[in-house]
């Protein structure tokens, strides 16, 4: 017996009046929907919770609640359900406040079948879309990951052939790039491909480090060197022998232990504080900074020969602001991690939301991305995230920065950034959005286009 097809979509009818529902279903009923159904809005809503349909058409004068009502519950439970209002009692003001709660269309009574069905047939085609992207999404994701990092613009396969590259080779790595672009991520990927993984990986934050402490941190001291040095102590190197030490913020490290960083780094030898006796090391080493080495060493503020001794391989890190095509990866990426670690089912983001973070310019890099995506998947309570998870931060910072250069524009551009603005206005409604431009979906999809 062949296997029935699995529909691809539920759809819930709340209506009163049964005549109604049987007419939605004889027009809409096919292997690809299936039709549910409650003559209350209360019954109707606790279906809804229970099944989790795609799509809801709903009565506006139903006499438990009124539609308006369930329309903002159900968007409440899931803000990516397209609900659509059917009433015999129009008006052009209900209408516009339907579409403006978020409603995905406004159908008159008595019901034109036609247009009923094309208006399905539109929300399917999309929900087919959504899916094969979803699936590809998850696709990618897999073939993406490299390491603990995500992505597949070229501008981090880049970084990716460069650590494969270099991994089993290095004595000295420089990883430079601003704040929160991953640079420890490229450090324990450099020491997990090195060929000695199981070693020992030591770290040191210089940003951390009183200055008159760097010494026994990094070499050790032995007992009696000083008040208070009751026992030896094993400093960073000795411990990470035959590992790799992760020297990180380097261009905070005061210039006197970069004088004796570089010594470790020509005879491979270091002292505790207190002994005359070298001991003989074997490290690899990983330095990395958000800093611009180069102008402080015209600076005078770090030494110019260790700089060339730690730069002879240098990975620089792109910001998350030059590989934007990797944001939906990492999206996807983080709210996996989140909703694993908080016990949480999250399917995914609104596509509301979704443009509120690509028109965002990410200062923070993937670590403010990751630190969004936390928090909204600890505090959403739903199992999509909307625009209301995000912080308020995202949301002023797209909207006021639409207008905010002051170059000449082409109207074609200006057309483009006030579409988009209204749409961020509207939460990412694109038939609201439409609406209050006068103009057809079609052409605000083509208005909004970056091609």
């Amino acid at each position: 017996m062949p296997n029935e097809q699995k529909p691809l979509a539920s759809l819930l009818i709340i209506d009163d009046d049964e005549q109604t529902i049987e007419l939605i279903r004889g027009a809409l009923e096919s292997p690809e929907i299936k039709i549910i159904s409650s003559l209350s809005a209360m019954d109707g809503i606790e279906l809804f919770k229970d099944n989790r349909p795609r799509i809801v058409l709903v009565d506006l004068m139903i006499p438990d609640m009124s539609g308006m009502e369930v329309l903002e519950k159900i968007l409440t439970i899931d803000p990516s359900t397209e609900v659509i209002l059917i009433t015999g009692h129009y008006s052009s003001e209900t209408a516009v406040e339907a579409i403006q709660k978020g409603a995905a269309d406004y159908l008159n009574k008595p019901l034109n079948i036609q247009q009923l069905r094309g208006r399905i047939s539109t929300i399917m085609n999309d929900l087919r879309h959504r899916s094969k992207y979803q699936s590809l999404m998850t696709e990618i994701l897999l073939v993406s990951q490299f390491q603990g990092m995500v992505g597949r613009s070229p501008a981090i396969i880049e970084v990716f052939s460069r650590i494969q590259r270099v991994a089993p080779h290095f004595r000295t790595v420089l990883i430079s790039g601003d704040t929160g672009t991953g640079k420890e991520l490229v450090a324990r990927a450099l020491h997990a491909m090195s060929g000695a993984p199981a070693e020992k990986y030591g770290v040191c934050n210089c940003a951390a480090v009183v200055d008159t402490l760097f010494e026994s941190e990094l070499f050790g001291y032995v007992k009696g060197a000083f008040t208070g040095a009751n026992t030896d102590k094993v400093g960073l190197f000795e411990y990470a022998n035959k590992g790799t030490v992760f020297l990180d913020e380097i261009g905070d490290m005061p210039l006197a232990t970069q004088a004796k960083l570089l010594r470790v780094l020509q005879t491979q030898e270091i002292q505790r504080v207190g002994s005359p006796v070298p001991r003989k090391i074997d490290v690899r080493i990983v330095a990395a900074t958000n800093k611009d080495l180069r102008t402080m060493v015209a600076e005078k503020l770090f030494r110019e020969d260790l700089f060339y001794r730690l730069s002879m391989i240098e990975i620089h890190l792109p910001r998350l602001a030059d590989r934007r095509e990797d944001l939906p990866l990492l999206i996807k990426h983080f709210i996996e991690h989140f909703a694993k670690q908080y016990k949480k089912q999250i399917d995914g983001i609104s596509r509301r939301a979704q443009i509120l973070l690509s028109r965002y310019s990410w200062p923070g890099n993937i670590r403010e991305l990751e630190n969004v995506i936390g928090n909204a998947c600890m505090m959403v309570d739903k199992s999509i995230i909307d625009v209301d998870d995000l912080p308020a931060v995202i949301c002023e910072s797209t909207t006021h920065n639409t207008f905010s250069d002051d170059t000449l524009l082409t109207l074609d551009e200006v057309q483009r950034r006030y579409a988009k603005n209204m749409l961020l206005k509207v939460k990412g409604n694109k038939a609201q959005a439409a609406g209050i431009l006068g103009i057809s979906r079609a052409t605000l999809y083509k208005m909004i286009s970056d091609n």
